[in-house]
Formats: C-alpha cells, structure tokens, sequence
C-alpha cells in the first residue's frame, strides 16, 4: 500500500529532468548568438585588416599613435613612421585602425 504512491511519484521525473535543462541550453544559445559570434567577426576582420596592411597607409596604433607604414615585415611586425625621421617598430596585431589606405600598384 505505501509503495503505489511512491511509484507514481517517480514516473514523471524523466520528464521534468529533460524540462530543467531546457533554460540552461537557451541562456547558452542566446550567449552565442549575443556575445561569441559577434567578437568571432569582430576578430576575423581584425586579422583581414592586419594582413592587408602595405607600405603608405595611414593607421592608429591601440596606443592612440598616428602612422604610415614604412615596411611591412615577415614576423609580424611593421614600421610605422610618426614624424620626419621618428620610426617605430610595432607588432602587427597592435592596428587598431586604418585611417586612410594606399593604391595598389598598377603594372
């Protein structure tokens, strides 16, 4: 007599079980979709910025410095130049921004 309670109990657990980790499933899909995705194209045009770069174009460095870019070179790294005669070497992820880009060449 006191175990038909307790089975009744029990048969409806599997699905309350699967109906708990409903809300856990759309808070991480509503994160994706409002935070991840969006700083994963974020980053990949950063990377198509950087790797765009070529000598003579005007960029701002994340320090706030104002540049054109003297040489592009292999272990990514630029040369910026500030002023007349004032050249810096700066990592190529360090762009912050393009400001104005140069023409390519014409053959």
């Amino acid at each position: 007599m006191f175990v038909t309670p307790a089975y009744a109990q029990a048969a409806g657990g599997a699905v309350a079980g699967i109906g708990q980790f409903l809300p856990i499933v759309l808070i991480f899909g509503i994160v994706y979709f409002l935070m991840i995705r969006p700083q994963q194209k974020r980053v990949k045009e950063h990377k198509a910025m950087v790797e765009a770069l070529r000598r003579g174009d005007v960029v701002v460095t994340q320090g706030g410095l104002i540049g054109k870019v003297i040489k592009v070179k292999e272990d990514n790294e630029i040369e910026v130049e500030l002023s007349e005669g004032v050249k810096v070497r700066v990592v190529q992820s360090t762009i912050a921004q393009v400001i104005s880009k140069t023409e390519p060449a014409k053959d």
